[in-house]
């Protein structure tokens, strides 16, 4: 399953961000403006470049030159993601995909043993890309990997040749990728093939806007409080800059969960789906690797009468903070007394104090884990 934001729209990136300015709540970067002016540059190109493809396609043999991309790095919650979305939600083409760094070298490396037939199937994989994409959005560019490294630059100058336009977000600057990694000599050829085939813009803004976004409200309240829904939801809206995705269920192992909503970053669950169901710890270190933020609505307090699901929320609290995911959270009864009658006293102990810790600036300036994903619920590339 690919998640895609509402529907293309006839706004610029610089309108769709003076338009996210005037929401309350909102704080207007200066330096995010600077990076809108450039994402407002490449759009114009892109659009401009689609606009006279089609001329050239009807009248010769000629194709105008396709638009230089963007490599935009800079600190954990500066809003490069946010960014990338806006200019991904307002750019009217069919072909594109956007696609989690780590996701799409997982996809990469199963397509190239699929094409294992082919004469070079590193190249196959390049056609079958630039088939289906136009632009690439790659969100937190990095690498770790020697497998990865090794594939990159052959892979990335391939997509390049071939007119795919990259979009590219990372909290390291080009040359500081792969730093001390096993045969980094080899990837240096890759590095410099960013350098000079992409724009490189650091976003350097000194505010953690998703921290900021976080730390400014509750994030753990009372379920029967009618002001909780407002609250929960005007939150959620605020992190996800409105942009959602129209399922109502998520896909985890090729099954299917309900949510209440969800969007490319952030899930929201009704306690008695995800911690009522069938589900185990594999689950949950998906969804904890896939969305740096969890909702989970009208957690009730953990008893002898609901120990199977009271089970199924420690293990799903264990992951969730081990993986520094971030959570939001309504509850019917308060922290000290979310076990009743001291159930499973260990346990108790230790879930409160890590619900606890949860709520605290220092636990919100984590960075995610999102290594590891499985990527059976997602489209293979075509």
């Amino acid at each position: 399953m690919t998640q895609r934001p509402v529907q293309d729209t006839e706004m610029s990136p610089k309108a769709w961000y003076q338009n996210a300015c005037d929401k309350a709540g909102f704080v207007c970067d200066v330096r995010q403006i600077a990076a809108i002016d450039e994402l407002e540059t490449l759009w114009q190109q892109l659009v401009e470049f689609k606009a006279r493809r089609n001329q050239f396609l009807g009248r010769s043999l000629l194709s105008p030159d396709v638009p230089k991309g963007l490599y935009i790095w800079g600190g954990v919650g500066r809003g490069k993601t946010f960014l990338m979305d806006g200019f991904y939600h307002c750019l009217p083409y069919r072909r594109k995909r956007r696609i989690h760094f780590h996701n799409f070298m997982v996809e990469v490396h199963q397509e190239m043993k699929r094409l294992a037939h082919e004469r070079d199937p590193l190249i196959a994989l390049a056609d079958q890309i630039e088939r289906s994409t136009r632009l690439l959005c790659l969100d937190e560019f990095h690498v770790d990997d020697i497998a990865d490294a090794m594939i990159l630059g052959r892979l990335l100058q391939a997509l390049l040749e071939r007119g795919v336009v990259l979009l590219t977000t990372s909290n390291y600057p080009p040359d500081g990728l792969y730093p001390n990694g096993l045969q980094r000599q080899n990837f240096l050829p890759a590095i410099a093939l960013l350098q000079r085939e992409l724009k490189v813009i650091h976003l350097d803004s000194d505010t953690d806007y998703r921290m900021l976004q976080m730390a400014r409200d509750p994030l753990f309240m009372q379920a029967g409080d009618p002001a909780t829904a407002r609250h929960m939801l005007s939150l959620y809206q605020r992190l996800t800059a409105g942009m959602h995705a129209e399922t109502d269920s998520i896909r985890v192992r090729n099954i299917g969960i309900p949510v209440l909503r969800h969007s490319r970053e952030v899930v929201w669950f009704d306690f008695n789906v995800i911690c009522g169901g069938n589900h185990d710890q594999s689950d949950y270190l998906e969804i904890a690797h896939r969305y740096p933020t969890v909702f989970i609505s009208a957690i009730p307090q953990m008893s002898a009468d609901n120990g199977a699901a009271a089970r199924r929320f420690t293990w799903l609290i264990d992951v969730l903070y081990d993986n520094h995911v971030k959570l939001v959270a309504s509850f019917e009864t308060g922290l000290d007394e979310l076990y009743r009658d001291g159930e499973r006293d260990s346990e108790a102990q230790r879930i409160a104090s890590r619900l606890t810790e949860m709520q605290t600036r220092r636990y919100l300036e984590l960075p995610h884990h999102s290594r590891g994903v499985s990527l059976t619920e997602h489209k293979v590339l075509r």
